[in-house]
């Protein structure tokens, strides 16, 4: 399974510092080419500059969220196909942050991703426990209802289009870090739900870790059973940080 090296930018980066940091790992992967698959999801309004700087690259522009239409009435939201006219191959759904501070429902992150999907665009679902839920043994019961919600029908037609990114949402800004057997014991639950769900192509869905990722600590966990990627933060920002990363 090719692995799935993916940053996510956030609320950062004018069109210019989206340019510029794009075209600095496109030079970077065109110098020397990597295995894995590149993705970065940058805000709506530079993903035409990243996917312009990628576009003699490996890498690709994905968006961070999207709105479960085509068109309409819906103020402040954005469509796959406006997504992909912009130059956006993936999207992110379900991401802790849209979940926990901005309030989405697992029934609404469900929707998206299935209409992402079937208008073309590949998905990077978000799953994750939050530290309560993980202290009174609710890790299981949470990650399978993110699961039942967000993942589509269909399982035969994800392979190739679709990606879990697991999030330790208990350790971010807690002080408290997943240690490589925690991270190897959760992707293990996250293997055996997508199993249960779509049978066999359940081993073929990349499942990628996000929590804290780093140039010093990339190697180990991309070399994990299960890990089939890394979703980055703030670490990739910098251009060569995330350069360091996707060598890791």
């Amino acid at each position: 399974m090719q692995k799935i090296i993916a940053a996510n930018w956030k609320m950062y980066k004018t069109r210019q510092e989206a340019r510029e940091t794009a075209a600095a790992v496109a030079a970077a992967l065109n110098e020397q080419p990597t295995p894995h698959e590149v993705v970065v999801f940058a805000p709506f309004t530079a993903i035409a500059e990243v996917a312009d700087a990628f576009a003699a690259s490996q890498a690709q522009a994905g968006a961070q969220d999207v709105w479960p239409a085509v068109e309409g009435a819906f103020t402040g939201e954005i469509s796959p196909r406006m997504l992909q006219d912009a130059g956006a191959v993936w999207v992110l759904t379900g991401h802790s942050e849209r979940r926990h501070v901005l309030g989405e429902s697992d029934e609404l992150v469900g929707r998206k991703t299935a209409f992402a999907l079937e208008q073309g665009l590949k998905v990077m679902l978000c799953i994750g426990e939050k530290l309560e839920e993980r202290e009174s043994g609710q890790l299981e019961d949470v990650l399978r209802r993110q699961r039942d919600s967000g993942l589509p029908a269909g399982g035969d037609a994800l392979e190739g289009r679709f990606a879990v990114a697991y999030e330790p949402v208990w350790a971010i800004g807690t002080g408290k870090v997943a240690g490589p057997d925690e991270v190897l014991a959760t992707h293990a639950v996250v293997r055996r739900l997508l199993c249960e769900r779509l049978g066999e192509t359940g081993n073929r869905i990349p499942i990628l870790y996000g929590g804290s990722v780093k140039p010093a600590n990339a190697g180990n966990l991309i070399g994990l059973d299960n890990v089939d990627g890394l979703l980055i933060g703030g670490a990739s920002l910098d251009a060569q940080s995330f350069v360091q990363i996707i060598r890791a």
